[in-house]
């Protein structure tokens, strides 16, 4: 498929993105302080570095000789109230446009903001005038209707333009961000509660660091005055007035500008969330690793009653095989690793042959053609009973049918039913470790519940990082809910806990295993060895280790069959073609195994598929 093995190129794509992103952000951030470093080092301090609005209009030889006198009157609370007379010498343009600078770039993090309200203009006559205003690349732009006047008296008040510096007050304003037209002269003046204490300004195109024309404190130094001549429409005028302490009151307004480093920033807001994930991811490990425990405290505890034969009186003097807990190889398999898989199918259907519900005929190898298996459906032993999972995997196996071979089942032309009876079968098997009270919900539910919620989050968290990473700083909270998200995910399949009771089948069962495992194993009386060791098979594919006890069948089967039975069917459940021999049947088991494992997979390959042609 086109996916697999396409996430980890996809991860890497990921991440080199997001070492660029960063890299890109940290450039962008080391050119803007060296910018505004430049800047300070070459003219008067100020922080308002140039920015055009975007209303630039051509030159015109015709047009009209424009001056403009500014007025600025900062109060105690911090206003600026403003008022310019534009005069028109010649012939008004039909409509002048006034630049007011709403932000401007305060330092490499923030934007500084300039709250602008009451503006209107009055004619020479003091007539209201209807004028447009527009918010434009950060801006307020004051369109005009000039025609036929010989002047106009623009007013209009600014909050944000004060702050508080070491040396007292600081009035910091783009008295003009931009004009339509070019004016001759821009005479500013600022008054304010107390005397100025120093001064600078900045003029001419956006980025220069050009003083203005000129610059005074006024006559006995009570007022703070600002020139500039030839002011072309995309030229500005940057003032800076220092005052002593409690001359006005204010502080920047400030706006953090959106970055990386800005959107994921650590504030005591996300590094408490992420505190808070992490003393719940702690917790919920602590809890899923007392649960796990519950496992290695039974096996310290209960390992040993598992590890001893298992075998029981049965009648006329014979031992009966008798597994610990009276737990079937599927069952076995399932409790282990909490999931159904190939090997516990593949040793049920092993298991179902040993106890007589069917039979194995290896058929006679043709020329050229792999071995190939016939499987009979029979009664099975008079009193035994059969469990819900293994009546469905008869069924799955041959419906109707009293035999089939073992390449039928792989073809898809025999039974295209076979691999949603198989899931059927597990699903059975997750219900037996509710029924008998191992697990108090299904395992496979519990994960699959479990891996929703963790996609969920996880989405979740990449929606809201996005959102937030887009409008606020607190995008570090939305990558604790990723962790979060992906932590829920990878643990979901750890989510399933046994219950005391199958923490303890399950201790009993790895102590059986290692009994299997061990010469001990052999020790079966003779007579009955083909029986016991038969029964005991099964149980050897979940545990990894059948060729060896394929062999030790055969072995057993060489000391007690006559030669009559060697020569026969040998045993019981597995039958041989006329040449195969009793030592043939470890590769033959083995082989069997194998091929088996391969149809059942096969099965969820084609369901797979069939789920994929209905959606189409």
């Amino acid at each position: 498929m086109w996916w697999v093995g396409s996430w980890r190129p996809a991860v890497a794509w990921a991440t080199a993105l997001l070492v660029f992103s960063s890299l890109v952000t940290a450039v962008t951030v080391a050119w803007s302080e060296e910018r505004v470093h430049a800047a300070t080092a070459s003219a008067p301090e100020t922080t308002v570095p140039g920015r055009a609005p975007g209303i630039i209009a051509a030159r015109d030889a015709s047009a009209p000789v424009i001056t403009n006198e500014i007025d600025l009157e900062l109060d105690r609370h911090g206003v600026l109230a403003g008022e310019e007379a534009i005069r028109f010498e010649g012939e008004a343009p039909e409509t002048f446009t006034r630049a007011l600078t709403s932000t401007m770039i305060y330092d490499t993090d923030h934007d500084r903001r300039f709250e602008i309200d009451g503006v209107s203009v009055v004619d020479a006559d003091g007539a209201t005038l209807d004028i447009e205003t527009e918010e434009v690349d950060g801006a307020l732009l004051v369109r005009i209707p000039t025609e036929g006047t010989r002047g106009v008296r623009l007013s209009y008040k600014v909050r944000g333009a004060v702050g508080e510096v070491v040396q007292g007050v600081q009035l910091e304003w783009r008295a003009v961000g931009a004009y339509s037209h070019t004016v001759r002269t821009t005479d500013v003046t600022v008054t304010a509660p107390m005397p100025p204490e120093a001064l600078s300004c900045l003029a001419g195109e956006p980025r220069s660091s050009m003083y203005c024309t000129a610059s005074d404190m006024g006559g006995e130094a009570v007022v703070a005055h600002f020139l500039q001549t030839d002011m072309d429409p995309s030229d500005r005028l940057d003032i800076v007035v220092n005052y002593p302490p409690g001359t006005a009151e204010g502080e920047p307004l400030l706006d953090r500008r959106w970055s990386l480093a800005s959107a994921f920033e650590v504030t005591p807001a996300t590094a408490s969330v992420f505190g808070l994930l992490l003393v719940v991811l702690v917790g919920g490990l602590v809890a899923l690793i007392r649960l796990r425990g519950r496992d290695e405290r039974a096996l310290r505890r209960e390992a040993a009653q598992g590890d001893h034969a298992p075998l029981e009186p049965g009648e006329h003097g014979r031992l009966r095989f008798h597994a610990p807990d009276d737990v079937h190889p599927g069952q076995i398999g399932t409790l282990i690793d909490e999931r159904v898989d190939i090997a516990d199918l593949t040793a049920s259907v092993l298991d179902l042959a040993v106890r007589g519900y069917i039979r194995l005929e290896e058929l006679p190898h043709e020329h050229f053609t792999s071995v190939d298996w016939r499987l009979v459906r029979l009664e099975g032993p008079p009193g035994d009973t059969l469990l819900a999972s293994e009546r469905l995997l008869l069924d799955a196996f041959f419906g109707e049918e009293r035999s089939v071979r073992l390449s039928e089942l792989a073809s898809p032309r025999y039974s295209r039913n076979l691999p949603e009876r198989i899931d059927r079968v597990r699903e059975e098997l997750y219900q037996d470790m509710v029924r008998l009270r191992w697990f108090s919900r299904s395992p496979s539910r519990v994960r699959s519940v479990w891996t929703t919620a963790g996609m969920a989050t996880t989405a979740v968290g990449v929606v809201l990082t996005g959102l937030l990473a887009a409008f606020t700083g607190a995008a570090f909270t939305g990558l604790a809910v990723i962790i979060a998200g992906a932590a829920i995910t990878a643990g979901a399949q750890y989510m399933p806990a046994k219950t005391r009771l199958g923490s303890s089948v399950y201790a009993h069962t790895m102590g059986f295993r290692d009994y299997l495992l061990s010469p001990r194993a052999q020790e079966a009386p003779p007579g009955q060895r083909v029986e016991l060791y038969s029964r005991c098979l099964p149980y050897a594919v979940i545990f990894d280790d059948v060729e060896r006890w394929a062999d030790i069948l055969a072995s057993a089967a060489i000391s007690d069959l006559t030669p009559e039975e060697l020569t026969g069917d040998g045993l019981a459940w597995y039958t041989g073609p006329r040449e195969w021999r009793i030592e043939d049947f470890a590769d033959s088991i083995t082989t069997f195994v194998v091929t088996l494992s391969g149809v059942i997979t096969n099965t969820r390959r084609a369901r797979l598929l069939n789920q994929l042609q209905r959606s189409r």
